[in-house]
């Protein structure tokens, strides 16, 4: 009953709902762009934060994830193209509904079955995290450092792109963990004589750079792109005859992305395109899709909503990032002095369920700014490439400064915004650096701990059931890709001996 009391406080808070209310409409604005969305927003507004206390900063921050994750779909719908690219699967059958002159209806599918799932969503983040974080009570420092080469294992077996650019992209990012002075003898270390490393790379430069820089650099190749818009007169809620056909579609897809966004390392993304998939595959007309149908929209939006409750279960209860957006969560509350795990469940569970109703709030507020505003929203898209990426140059620039009043900051900023533009032009992701660089104190802080507790005793590791059992799931993440590849050739194999 407390509990529930502590969800309830954004609603008598004028300050939260204040925050929520420009949350929600702030990240509707970056899901419609192409090319922003929740997480290059949210690691855009991230130094600004540092203005508001702990609560306020990450109720921005969730708000802008679960905003901009609906978001995406409109432009999806009506350009054919992503705001995000969990909204990728939307377009299938978004864009052909909407050039049948039945772009209300699909909007109308579209928020409503984002509001179902990100609401299933919640439910799930507040029943499961606690159970999780009970769990991780049973944790000591080898099974913090098994868990933490798990989550970085697990880039491999379910992350975007190719596994093994993902394992070398989250293994500099621990290498970048590992500038600044050694927490266990004070020594410096890769500073090069450069006195503003020596407290370590700050991750709001890292994450600004990573993802607001470079792809404000990828978007300067595009600046001449034109979208062929589809005309939009009026959102329309499903009828009754949607609802039948879509209701089973619409919870099954709300569990498989809630299921999927749990997943160290995974995403909407992902998660879309299985809701998808399997919406197809249980549909009565499989042939309808990709032509204009309403289930495979459902299916898609309900299922890239949900895994936003579901990837911020192992953040907070384990800090380990669920997705890309939940990274920069998790930089948030670190920076805020806000340390996930079981003891926050335990020591502030006021800071924990104000977040949980406060994303309940933030999907019933995209709902009806999605329905009433989404024409004035497609109008967004107008704004040319050319205006926008300067003026997020200069907030990027603004923000990080103002962190610290600090050049080497900026510095480091562009620094990583050339080298994350590099790193998609050769088909590197950049969130496994970010989550490498938010493990990387967690790997080697636990390994060092953990082999003075036992005296150098590497064997200790499998003495220990629930280390043990993260280093056998690690190595399963890592051989699993390599099973798929050759299940796959021995498919292609046997379709070109029947053919």
């Amino acid at each position: 009953m407390e509990n529930l009391s502590y969800m309830m406080a954004p609603l008598f808070s004028s300050k939260l709902l204040l925050v929520l209310f420009f949350g929600t409409l702030f990240g509707l604005i970056l899901g419609v762009l192409p090319g922003l969305g929740p997480t290059t927003g949210g690691a855009l507004i991230l130094p600004f934060t540092m203005t508001l206390d702990p609560l306020s900063a990450i109720v921005l921050l969730t708000a802008i994830y679960c905003a901009g994750t609906y978001g995406g779909a409109i432009t999806a719908i009506l350009i054919n193209t992503p705001g995000t690219p969990a909204a990728a699967a939307t377009c299938l059958d978004g864009y052909p509904l909407a050039q049948k002159g039945e772009a209300g209806r699909a909007l109308g599918m579209a928020t409503v079955s984002s509001t179902i799932g990100g609401i299933f969503s919640v439910i799930i983040l507040v029943f499961f995290a606690p159970l999780l974080a009970k769990l991780a009570y049973e944790f000591g420092q080898p099974e913090y450092f098994a868990l933490a080469i798990f989550g970085l294992t697990m880039l491999a077996s379910i992350g975007e792109g190719s596994p093994v650019k993902n394992l070398i992209a989250a293994a500099f990012g621990v290498l970048i963990s590992t500038v600044g002075k050694d927490f266990m003898t004070s020594i410096d270390r890769f500073t090069y004589g450069i006195n503003e490393l020596s407290e370590g790379i700050g991750f709001i430069p890292v994450v600004v750079g990573l993802f607001a820089i470079s792809e404000m650099l990828t978007q300067s190749t595009m600046l001449d792109q034109v979208f062929k818009r589809v005309a939009l007169k009026a959102v329309k809620l499903p009828s009754l005859k949607d609802y039948k056909l879509t209701w089973k579609t619409i919870l099954r897809s709300s569990g498989i992305g809630s299921f999927i966004g749990v997943l160290p390392a995974e995403g909407g993304t992902v998660a879309s395109l299985i809701g998808y998939s399997e919406a197809k595959r249980w549909s009565k007309n499989p042939e309808e899709f990709g032509k204009g149908s309403i289930e495979g929209i459902a299916g898609a939006e309900a299922a890239n909503n949900a895994a936003t409750g579901g990837a911020m279960v192992p953040t907070l209860a384990l800090g380990i990032p669920g997705s890309a957006t939940t990274a920069v969560i998790l930089t948030g509350l670190i920076i805020h002095g806000v340390r996930p795990g079981p003891d926050l469940f335990r020591e502030q569970p006021e800071f924990l369920y104000g977040i949980f109703g406060s994303m309940l709030i933030a999907n019933i507020l995209f709902f009806i700014f999605g329905f009433f505003g989404a024409k004035l929203f497609a109008r967004i898209t107008l704004v040319p490439n050319k205006i926008l990426w300067p003026m997020i140059f200069a907030l990027s620039v603004c923000g990080t400064y103002s962190l610290s009043q600090s050049i080497t900051d900026v510095w480091i900023m562009l620094f990583f915004g050339v080298v994350g533009f590099f790193m998609r032009r050769y088909g590197f992701s950049v969130v496994p650096v970010i989550i490498g660089l938010i493990l990387g104190e967690l790997v080697e802080g636990t390994l060092r701990q953990s082999l003075v507790i036992f005296d150098g005793n590497w064997l200790m590791f499998l003495t220990r059931p629930i280390a043990l059992t993260f280093f056998t799931l690690a190595i399963i993440a890592l051989l699993f890709p390599l099973f798929k590849k050759k299940t796959k050739k021995t498919k292609l194999k046997k379709i070109k001996i029947e053919g």
